[in-house]
């Protein structure tokens, strides 16, 4: 099976050794995207815009490895503030409404910058 690694070129991918997404055959995994942007959190203090930021982050990668988000079958939601879980439930649901893939959101005590609001997972499924 050969494995196939996307980078994003953030600065944190070779200090820590990880990849964006890995794909292994069918399966597509993207680690924890945070909204960042050309080097910087991106929509400081707005958890809806931060999180359409990171969708489509997440896209992009799924792009890079042959798939879509139609193919998004399970995503992982970190938050800083629970109070938040509207406004990123709502830019979720604008990407996966008819989708609904499994879906889990938690609250963490912190992400890697004070500015980031979400981080998001996501796993998916393509056909070979």
């Amino acid at each position: 099976m050969r494995r196939i690694t996307i980078s994003s070129g953030a600065k944190w991918e070779a200090l820590v050794g990880y990849s964006r997404a890995v794909r292994m055959g069918n399966i597509i995994e993207v680690s924890g995207t945070a909204p960042v942007e050309n080097g910087a959190v991106a929509y400081s203090g707005n958890a809806y815009a931060q999180t359409v930021c990171v969708l489509r982050i997440i896209e992009k990668a799924l792009r890079e490895a042959g798939a879509a988000m139609s193919d998004v079958v399970r995503t992982r939601i970190y938050v800083t503030n629970m109070a938040n879980w509207e406004e990123i439930g709502r830019a979720h649901g604008e990407f996966f409404r008819e989708l609904r893939p499994a879906t889990t959101l938690v609250e963490v005590s912190a992400l890697i910058d004070p500015d980031i609001l979400v981080e998001i997972e996501a796993t998916a499924i393509v056909e070979e």
